[in-house]
């Protein structure tokens, strides 16, 4: 079938596969849309139609998908709806990438301008001439800024060019940050057409001849098969562990998991669900892009508060640990990208549980040190002890079990087994024990 396909069109009853994103993109969506290209291939599909409806994304991510595109011998239509869906920032590169580029009523692309690593948004303003010897205090991230948007620049240019698209507006969308919305775009050739649902856009395409993967492919769209691809498990799985406020739930379950254990070891619980959600967490976040030097600091801060409980240092380092924890996951996430931020109020409501969890921590700390210390005849005198046997030829010697231990004891009366008595005195490994009252039998 593949040779159906190069060989100049593809087979009218080739179906059509769906394939659908209305979030961010990011690691997920990029993992579903790589996948449903793959599966397109293998189903000997004639075309591939993305419905779009993005606020942006990780340029990584961004990259890998277009990178898909332009190698899949299956043509990939990016179809923009429903109405009021949008394709801004990456999902423009994307539309852009595409075999075609179609449009619902009502929808708008645009706004390009990548989200510069660290912060600050947007193209770079002209800055004032530097006065004096002295450069100007923002013109390395000015110089960063310019390489980002000139990089971008060119590269949608680059697929504006492939695909026969308006290239100068495309740069304009990058450098600008303008936007479009759908019959605009249309009039100025940035998109191929406008279609008011799937069903339209396939009639429009049918009989349409595209070139993918270096082959031309005739198109037979007309009542064709559809194939719609939700995302499975995986994707949706992928979706969850990637969002950062989930990755930062995760460590803070994983390191204080690993810590109870290590403080109370016994069933293994606490370490087995720590070390799942460390590893699941480690590999959101090298999906993500993270700044080393916030998972430094939530690493640091956790490691204070942890040290809380066995310093004296009265909550001093317990503070410092809260502090540097804060920071760290304010700036974790190495980017501005809608979709990819941790709100800060799920950072100050873990910060608050850690702060209760450490002050539980200091107030179990200060009882114990409160508590008076017991060794030795202080905690053995007057401790209760059972008789375990007794002499046979004087009934007021036996052996006892007192705190553990078996000890040779003496008392006034005479002993029975099973008896409890109480430790007066200790003589070297002879204990002085007094017969307790017996609780009354039931029924007397």
């Amino acid at each position: 079938m593949l040779g159906a396909l190069t060989s100049g069109g593809a087979a009218p009853g080739n179906p059509v596969l769906v394939l659908s994103i209305d979030d961010a993109i990011g690691p997920a969506s990029a993992d579903y849309l790589i996948r449903g290209l793959e599966q397109a291939k293998t189903q000997q599909a004639q075309l591939v139609v993305i419905r779009l409806d993005t606020p942006g994304g990780l340029d990584s991510s961004m990259r890998a998908i277009i990178k898909a595109i332009l190698a899949s011998p299956v043509p990939v239509a990016t179809f923009v709806a429903p109405g009021g869906a949008r394709a801004a920032s990456a999902g423009t590169y994307i539309l852009y990438a595409s075999h075609v580029a179609a449009m619902a009523p009502g929808t708008n692309l645009g706004a390009a301008t990548p989200v510069q690593i660290g912060g600050m948004p947007g193209p770079p303003k002209d800055p004032a001439a530097p006065t004096g010897d002295k450069p100007a205090p923002s013109s390395e991230q000015d110089t960063l800024t310019r390489k980002q948007i000139n990089d971008a620049a060119a590269y949608i240019r680059g697929l504006a060019q492939l695909r026969g698209r308006n290239a100068d507006w495309a740069e304009q969308a990058v450098r600008e940050s303008v936007s479009l919305p759908a019959n605009e775009a249309l009039r100025l050739k940035v998109i191929d057409r406008i279609a008011n649902d799937l069903p339209d856009l396939l009639r429009q395409l049918d009989g349409k001849s595209l070139e993918a993967a270096g082959q031309a492919v005739q198109l037979h769209t007309a009542n064709v098969s559809i194939i719609e691809r939700e995302p499975d498990w995986r994707t949706r799985l992928l979706a969850v562990i990637t969002n950062p406020s989930v990755a930062l739930i995760l460590i803070m379950i994983g390191i204080y998991g690993l810590m109870f254990e290590f403080m109370s070891p016994g069933s293994g619980v606490g370490g087995v669900i720590g070390g799942i959600c460390l590893l699941v967490a480690l590999y959101a976040l090298q999906l993500l892009p993270v700044s080393y030097a916030g998972a430094a600091l939530i690493l640091l801060g956790i490691a204070f508060m942890i040290a809380e409980a066995f310093l004296p240092s009265f909550g001093v380092v317990g503070f410092g640990g809260i502090v540097a924890f804060v920071v760290g996951a304010v700036i974790l996430m190495d980017t501005d990208v809608p979709g990819f931020g941790i709100p800060l109020a799920l950072i100050l409501t873990l910060a608050l549980l850690s702060a209760l969890l450490l002050g539980g921590v200091l107030g179990m700390a200060m009882k114990a040190r409160q508590r008076a210390l017991v060794s030795g005849d202080a905690g053995l005198v007057g401790s209760l002890a059972t008789v375990m046997a007794v002499n046979d030829s004087d009934p007021f010697i036996g052996s006892v079990q007192a705190q553990g231990e078996q000890w040779q004891a003496q008392c006034q009366t005479p002993l029975q087994v099973g008896q409890r008595v109480r430790v007066m005195t200790r003589k070297g490994v002879l204990l002085d024990v007094s017969a307790e009252a017996q609780p009354p039998a039931q029924g007397d």
